[in-house]
């Protein structure tokens, strides 16, 4: 062969060797994978040298014993040292990874509650990403994988996932239901949970679920004029429904003036401010129900909003006698609330007891419209343990003249109201039933208008939660995203900055170098 075409041959043949071995490099570090395409790579690389020191062994032989590769190997060394730190740095790093979260919303970082979640998972969960090449779920495909990472780092090996192109495999789709592209589906043992959308809550929401199989139903009271809890109005409470829904609870209406009885698959009865009084014989169903340790949540408006007026009230006499749980015939009044809001008459919590109920809450306040005090009395209910759940400020009372509260000349009057602070919700546990109960002064925080206020929703879901014993179902923390806006620098530091890089830098770099060559000019 003619030495021109071995120079030619030998030229391609180490050019197409050290590619294949960069793309090799890169494509494991991507892939962290030992498949068909590397070992192709490396076998160029291999057949590459072959052929440059098959075109040319003299000159290989005379690189490796003439006095250039004596000169290089120290180079070489340095280069081997420095490669092999490198390879221990990295590994060091990959088998010991940890992640700072620099952001100010801790964007990146899961909500405590979701780590709580993964922390107490009985079991490893696998989701599966059912995701095609279609260009317009790139996006999406990025969002949930970085999501699903994130699941992943916390989950302390109890989260696993995959993606799986449902075109490609179209037996796994039809076997996990997929009939969307871009769903994700999510296994634990035989049980599986389907993602309407890929976020967080719906994420840890279906953790949960397969946590908890069964079906926890959750009754509304209805027939004394409460508000409902279907349709889409500022006046019910489909915004609660829905939430508790998508955490694995039925929800239904519950008329014992029809029924006559509770339902034994029960979980908690929740009574939204009724307008007429209970019926003795309700009462009496609730009260065997509750000693048999079932639970409820009571939200029970003032008089003077209800119909009810100087009527005795069946529930607001059990209350007392049964658990010490004293509702005053009274409102309200805040002065807080007055002087922010121009609404005297909304109560403001002011502090929280130390609970399952609050104990993520802390940051957040809660109002209450139309409040009315909620006390604890130790002389009744002795079997129930209490807490005074939330108080209102110092600057506020209960006003017990509901005259004054009509034509506006309320004041708060020593020996008769109940000053500051006012306690509006209490929380009781029966110690030999296991019975759970919240009694909160007020209904209307809880409605659809009133649920995105501060931490209202957070209250009522996470109170339902408690009293259905299901404290690892409270919500998730919510963030609040940081608003960044860019601030247009003036004229004035405009000039600088052009002064600065454009000027002052470059100067300084000429200077050093005539600086440089004078004196070596002299020295030389």
């Amino acid at each position: 062969m003619k030495p021109k075409w071995r120079q030619i041959i030998r030229k391609s043949a180490i050019i197409i060797a050290l590619i294949s071995l960069v793309v090799a490099v890169g494509l494991y570090i991507v892939q962290r994978e030992w498949n068909l395409y590397l070992q192709v790579l490396l076998g160029l690389f291999i057949i590459g040298v072959a052929v440059y020191v098959a075109m040319d062994p003299g000159s290989i032989r005379t690189a490796l014993t003439g006095r250039q590769a004596r000169h290089g190997s120290n180079a070489i060394i340095l280069i081997v040292a420095f490669l092999g730190i490198i390879i221990v740095i990295n590994y060091l790093v990959y088998e010991n990874s940890k992640r700072w979260d620099l952001t100010a919303d801790q964007s990146n970082t899961l909500a405590s509650e979701t780590i709580d979640v993964l922390k107490s998972l009985p079991d490893t969960v696998i989701a599966k990403a059912f995701f095609s090449s279609d260009a317009t779920l790139a996006s999406t495909k990025e969002n949930a994988k970085t999501l699903l990472d994130k699941y992943v780092y916390s989950g302390d090996g109890n989260f696993q996932y995959e993606f799986i192109d449902p075109l490609k495999d179209p037996v796994s789709a039809q076997d996990s239901g997929i009939t969307k592209d871009g769903t994700v589906v999510i296994y634990m043992g035989n049980n599986q949970q389907p993602l309407s959308n890929i976020s967080e809550q719906e994420l840890t929401g279906s953790m949960i679920r397969l946590m908890n199989p069964g079906s926890h139903v959750v009754y509304f009271l209805t027939g004394h004029g409460e508000h409902p809890i279907e349709g889409s109005g500022d006046q019910t409470y489909s915004r609660l429904k829905t939430a508790l829904e998508s955490k694995n609870y039925k929800v239904a209406s519950l008329n014992l003036l029809t029924s006559q009885q509770i339902p034994p698959d029960a979980r908690v009865i929740v009574i939204t401010g009724p307008v007429k009084p209970l019926a003795e014989a309700e009462v009496d169903l609730l009260e065997t129900y509750q000693q048999n340790g079932g639970s409820m949540v009571i939200m029970e408006e003032p008089s003077i909003v209800t119909q009810i007026g100087e009527v005795s009230d069946p529930l607001v006499n059990y209350l007392k006698q049964s658990y010490g749980i004293i509702l005053g015939n009274d409102m309200v009044v805040d002065v807080q609330a007055a002087q922010s809001l121009q609404q005297p008459f909304i109560a403001i919590a002011d502090q929280y007891a130390q609970h399952a109920i609050t104990q993520k809450m802390a940051s957040l306040v809660s109002m209450y419209p139309t409040a009315r005090s909620v006390s604890s009395d130790d002389s009744f209910g002795t079997d129930y343990t209490k807490i005074v759940l939330i108080t209102t400020a110092d600057q506020s009372w209960a006003e017990t003249d509901m005259t004054t509260i009509q034509d506006g000349s309320m004041k708060p009057d020593q020996g008769v109201d109940t000053v500051g602070p006012v306690p509006i919700a209490v929380v009781a546990e029966g110690v030999s039933n296991g019975s759970r109960m919240v009694v909160f002064g007020d209904s209307e925080y809880a409605l659809n208008s009133n649920y995105d206020v501060y931490g209202n929703g957070d209250m009522v879901i996470n109170s339902i939660d408690w009293a259905a014993k299901e404290e690892i179902l409270i919500n998730l923390t919510a963030k609040n995203t940081v608003e960044r806006y860019l601030v247009q620098p003036t004229p004035y530091m405009i000039g600088l900055i052009f002064l600065g890089s454009l000027v002052v830098l470059p100067g300084v770099v000429i200077v050093a170098g005539i600086w440089t060559w004078l004196s070596r000019r002299k020295q030389g």
